[in-house]
């Protein structure tokens, strides 16, 4: 199925000219994880659907996609999909329980085990390339935002069989058996570029890696044992032509590091102000940062809260508005609807 074509209008998006350091006719915002959970429709639309199979399910993705679109008029849509979605679709045996979160039913221990792990191809995932098909021609001139995990992040579920605060088999693995680490974030860096890939080919016009857990790590450990391997599957989405946003919870030692892995943006999360992160991540865009907890404060004050952000986004060389992480389950959309209201208004 051929690529469908790039709509005029994106050239003019808010969110790729900043991504760009271009100058914008607002501040682009759009919301980590605004695709789900805080959505009444989408609470309705996934009820008796597990996570894995809603993410399987063009139709499905689509949808999930398009709702925050359209209820918050937010400048991108990003993705639906799962940070171990494409390890799924490769045959690793997995799956997302309810209040715990990805479960691998056998941990990657040794080299063998990364072996029996396949390469991702586009035949793997043929559901993704349809989805992104319908979203692109749905969306028009609004951005889809490509999605994928990043290296360190998606090795540590496979080695601890699951989310851990520790990391502590992730981190004896790094240490103890570089050789395995080594093949096993070859392995993931593979599937992770190869997976945007497919969603840029299909019609993403930027790519988000996601790194939950890379605050775990210290920054010479990130740099020689982690980096590289990021790295690897941003140069690869460079290649695409489209702008790389690289996120990670927790990483305020790794800014500078997270940019130069070949970020065009960097995303803060809200633990570290946006004026102290800007001159870190050098000539480079920044994304973020609102504490997702200040939707549930009093309107004026999260709006107040927004406003600062705003302004010390002034400093970087672009700036997308964001939380500093996900929509939390509870919050309420109206809120949502308002600061994104806010945030297109607010003058330049």
């Amino acid at each position: 199925m051929p690529s469908p074509p790039r709509h005029p209008g994106l050239a003019d998006s808010a969110l790729l000219k900043a991504a760009r350091g271009e100058p914008v006719p607002h501040t682009p915002v759009w919301f980590m994880r605004q695709a789900g959970r805080s959505l009444p429709e989408y609470l309705k639309i996934r009820e008796g659907v597990g996570m894995l199979e809603s993410c399987m399910d063009p139709d499905l993705v689509t949808e999930i996609t398009l709702q925050p679109v359209r209820r918050y008029g937010v400048d991108a849509a990003i993705f639906f999909s799962d940070i171990v979605l494409p390890l799924k679709a490769v045959g690793v045996d997995l799956d997302i329980v309810a209040g715990v979160g990805p479960v691998v039913a056998s941990p990657v221990r040794t080299l063998e085990d990364v072996a029996a792990i396949p390469d991702l191809t586009p035949e793997h995932v043929p559901f993704i390339t349809q989805a992104v098909h319908h979203l692109v021609a749905e969306l028009g001139a609004t951005p889809l935002i490509g999605f994928a995990g990043a290296p360190f992040t998606v090795a540590s579920y496979l080695v601890e069989g699951g989310p851990s605060k520790e990391h502590a088999k992730t981190k004896a693995m790094m240490f103890g058996a570089p050789e395995v680490w080594d093949a096993l974030m070859r392995k993931i860096a593979q599937i992770a570029a190869a997976y945007l890939e497919v969603q840029v080919a299909a019609g993403a016009s930027a790519v988000q890696l996601f790194d939950s857990w890379a605050g775990a790590l210290t920054p010479a450990d990130y740099q020689a044992l982690v980096m590289p391997h990021s790295t690897r599957v941003l140069a690869q989405a460079g290649g695409l032509g489209v702008p790389r946003i690289h996120f990670g919870v927790g990483t305020s030692n790794l800014l500078g590091l997270m940019g130069e892995a070949g970020a065009d943006v960097v995303g803060v999360d809200w633990r570290t102000p946006l004026a102290s992160a800007i001159p870190l991540v050098g000539d480079r865009s920044v994304q973020g940062n609102l504490d997702p907890t200040l939707v549930f404060a009093p309107p004026e004050l999260m709006l107040a809260r927004a406003a600062e952000v705003i302004e010390a986004g002034r400093a970087a060389r672009g700036h997308i508005f964001n939380l500093g992480h996900g929509v939390i389950p509870s919050t309420d959309p109206d809120q949502l609807k308002r600061l994104t209201e806010y945030v297109q208004s607010y003058p330049l």
